[in-house]
């Protein structure tokens, strides 16, 4: 990234703080739901590896055809087992005490998966060869979720899989017929109706919460409602409400605004969709430390993003900015050359080249090369060493 900096723009470190104050809960959440200790043995890992997208909360997560599992829909179509009526009730109180232990669980979690997990997805003219007869990618298939048996995307083979957790891979149950795609667009529907009535019963009782989306499963009597609040929700009497109205289990999940974002997507500053959504549901921490590194202004309408927290993509070169920061002074560091003191003013960690400012009004910029840190203290090394040292 290039200098950006707008002085006259910057912000107190106060207020721009509450910028990453969400993003360190990103990493403690994200650290709490990493499996620990319970890797998969690359070698037992099932081949081919496929990730597949939840559509409804924009998750991936990784799955595999277990060993008997037709490949087409067609040979899908007469041993599917039929979908359990969405009539089924359950009594509210059941329901109630099932969505407050989910929703206690989702503000806990606040529905971000671990970033532990670093993978490769190889294109289809890589990896065409791995895919089972009869299955290409952005096939839907029907796998058992966390949230439970639903239809997802497969998006590809994983050739080089990271460290994954064993509860991180799931089977898939089969590709998804004619059949289970008419129920995902009739569910569409009842979708729409559902947010509608949700969101008038959360009006009625003025509570403070903001609903994302609502979801019903494929082959499940239940409807997942997503919702964002600043504090913990007591929406004991809202679940009681929606079952009457439903007639089938109620889970509501409490998410954070940068999970939020991933679900609805959106438009980035960049005019692309949001890093969240369109490239990747890993969220992990961004702090100012990262802005600062890469020169940029610490303006927060031109570091932050829809969702109000600093935006990803400060995280994509952070890596390089600080290893080579490492080889480089920071700025106000003092040192004599040429007899002068000298004070570092600007450090260009993307040209490799240093701008400082001497007392007698000199403003000299240099490169990388030029400076060594010896016993503590950076100083400027002549220019015949500087060459003899070079290629």
């Amino acid at each position: 990234m290039g200098d950006y900096r707008d002085d006259h723009n910057n912000q107190s470190e106060e207020d721009l703080g509450r910028l990453e104050d969400s993003d360190r809960e990103v990493g403690r959440e994200a650290e709490r739901e990493r499996p620990r200790g319970r890797f998969a043995d690359p070698r037992e890992l099932p081949r081919p590896l496929y990730r597949i997208k939840a559509p409804h909360s924009n998750e991936t997560f990784y799955a595999y055809f277990p060993p008997g599992v037709a490949t087409t829909a067609e040979s899908q179509a007469e041993s599917s087992p039929p979908a359990p009526s969405a009539e089924l009730g359950v009594p509210a109180e059941a329901a109630a005490v099932e969505s407050l232990v989910a929703g206690d669980a989702a503000e806990a979690a606040s529905g971000a998966i671990g970033d532990a997990i670093v993978d490769t997805i190889g294109d289809a003219s890589a990896t065409g060869s791995d895919l089972p007869s009869g299955v290409a990618e952005r096939t839907m298939v029907v796998v058992p979720t966390r949230y439970g048996r639903d239809v997802c995307e497969l998006q590809g083979v994983v050739v080089e899989p990271g460290p994954i957790g064993k509860d991180e891979i799931v089977p898939i149950e089969r590709i998804a017929t004619a059949e289970d795609l008419h129920k995902v667009e009739a569910n569409r529907e009842r979708e729409k109706r559902a947010f509608e009535t949700c969101k008038q019963k959360i009006a009625a009782r003025n509570l403070p919460m903001k609903l994302v989306s609502a979801h019903y499963l494929l082959e499940e009597p239940k409807v997942l409602f997503y919702f964002s609040a600043e504090s913990r929700v007591d929406f004991r009497e809202l679940v009681k409400d929606l079952v009457s109205v439903f007639k089938i289990r109620i889970e509501l999940r409490q998410i954070g605004v940068r999970d939020e974002a991933r679900v609805t997507g959106g438009c980035g500053v960049c005019g692309r969709v949001l890093c969240c959504h369109g490239v990747t549901d890993k969220l992990v921490p961004v702090s100012i430390k990262m802005a600062k590194d890469q020169n940029l202004s610490l303006n927060s309408m031109k570091i932050s993003g829809p969702c109000g927290r600093l935006l990803c993509c400060l995280a994509y070169e952070y890596g390089f900015y600080r290893d080579a920061r490492r080889e480089l002074p920071n700025e106000g560091a003092r040192f004599q050359y040429d007899g002068v003191p000298f004070r570092v003013i600007e450090v260009n960690a993307l040209s490799g080249s240093v701008k400082m400012a001497g007392e007698d009004g000199r403003l000299l910029d240099m490169p990388a090369s030029r400076f060594a840190h010896v016993e503590g203290k950076w100083q400027v090394k002549p220019e015949e060493e500087t060459e003899k040292s070079e290629p």
